[in-house]
């Protein structure tokens, strides 16, 4: 017959390897904190300046960890600018938060691209191609298609 002591002591060792176990499992108990984004209303207006665009798009974030946009890229563009807008204000910034569980949207008069020292002027109809960079989701690649120069698109509200 096992002493108390013994007992106790192999009942914890149970106990500590269980929990191990439990710790090594699939996760399907745990919360997933990682960004989760997706694009959504991607467009570039036609542009009237045979150098310069803008660019609009809202990015929803359904996972639980913030992230931020840092760069864009566009075969169509010698650089393209990532600008805020502020009391009426535009300025150019490093990067634009996407929170947790939100979205970051860029739409005229607000946040929005500049694609600048355009290589050619895109047309109407046309679909452009945009790398959007983050700083922990990696690189996302989406096609903004070319609306008319007074495209307004619809919210839905």
């Amino acid at each position: 017959m096992k002493r108390p002591a013994a007992r106790a002591a192999a009942l914890t060792g149970a106990l500590t390897a269980a929990l191990v176990l439990a710790g090594c499992g699939s996760g399907s108990g745990s919360v997933d904190t990682a960004a989760e984004l997706s694009v959504s209303a991607a467009y570039m207006p036609q542009p009237v300046s045979a150098s310069m665009a803008a660019g609009f798009l809202t990015i929803t974030n359904k996972g639980g960890t913030k992230d931020e946009l840092t760069s864009v890229t566009s075969d169509v563009a010698g650089s393209v600018t990532v600008h805020e807008t502020v009391g009426g204000a535009m300025r150019e910034v490093d990067s634009l938060e996407v929170p947790a569980d939100g979205r970051l949207q860029l739409a005229s008069g607000g946040n929005h691209l500049m694609f600048e020292k355009l290589k050619r002027k895109p047309l109407q109809g046309e679909k452009v191609t945009v790398e959007l960079h983050f700083a922990h989701s990696g690189t996302v690649e989406v096609e903004m298609p070319v609306e008319s120069a007074t495209y307004t698109p619809n919210t839905g509200s």
